[in-house]
């Protein structure tokens, strides 16, 4: 009896040429992650995925982020996305809109916290991004949002970018006319904030990786 090994062939090397999933790094932000003023392909969303596929092509960047978006809004979208896209990152730059139009510290801490747990549930490490805001609500609003994502991190157990905007904020020439959004020129500068963070979860995860894949491939030589 002859045996076609074609299509067998055929199945091999089809895997072979998919690549392995490097990782999916799913960003949760507002209109400083949607690149708000400019294009899409100048923000510092974009910035990180350009990064990361010249570290490995298949790293792959969700990017969910909408201008306007508040801690409640983010909390209503964020699971259908982790169940769509099984992040192993996920980045949450959330609370700056909260702390604009003066919404109570509770809710802008549980909203934010609701989120960093159903994350951390669905298997994926968590980013969390801070932000400022101007002293409209007077200081003890202030220190007491400011002290809302330290607070959080240090509950949870995730790393924390004090201030995405550090560095850039006070500089107008990085700011738009409306002294609350980055111009173009600003985004690296806000993707290198973030980076030192982002890259020591990364290079841990795919050191698991590594890990899990000599695990499998010593487990298939000896046959269990």
């Amino acid at each position: 009896m002859r045996l076609c090994l074609l299509p067998i062939l055929g199945v091999i090397i089809l895997s072979l040429a998919v690549p392995v999933r490097a990782g999916t790094v799913l960003v949760v932000g507002d209109s400083i992650s949607a690149a708000y003023g400019m294009s899409t392909d100048e923000g510092w969303v974009h910035l990180l995925e350009r990064r990361l596929q010249q570290l490995d092509p298949a790293f792959a960047v969700v990017n969910m982020s909408l201008s306007g978006e508040t801690t409640g809004g983010g909390l209503a979208r964020l699971p259908d996305a982790l169940r769509r896209h099984a992040p192993d990152v996920v980045i949450i730059e959330l609370g700056g809109n909260d702390g604009l139009r003066g919404y109570p510290i509770d809710r802008i801490h549980a909203n934010l916290g609701r989120m960093v747990t159903a994350s951390l549930e669905s298997g994926a490490e968590v980013l969390l991004v801070g932000m400022h805001i101007p002293p409209n609500y007077g200081q003890r609003y202030v220190e007491a949002f400011h002290g809302i994502f330290h607070d959080l991190a240090a509950e949870h157990d995730v790393p924390l970018v004090p201030f995405l905007l550090e560095g850039v904020a006070t500089d107008e020439t990085l700011m738009q006319r409306d002294g609350i959004h980055p111009t173009a020129a600003a985004q690296p500068r806000l993707l290198d904030n973030l980076w030192p963070e982002l890259e020591s979860m990364l290079n841990s995860h795919l050191e698991r990786l590594t890990l899990r894949d000599s695990a499998d491939s010593r487990r298939s030589a000896s046959g269990g």
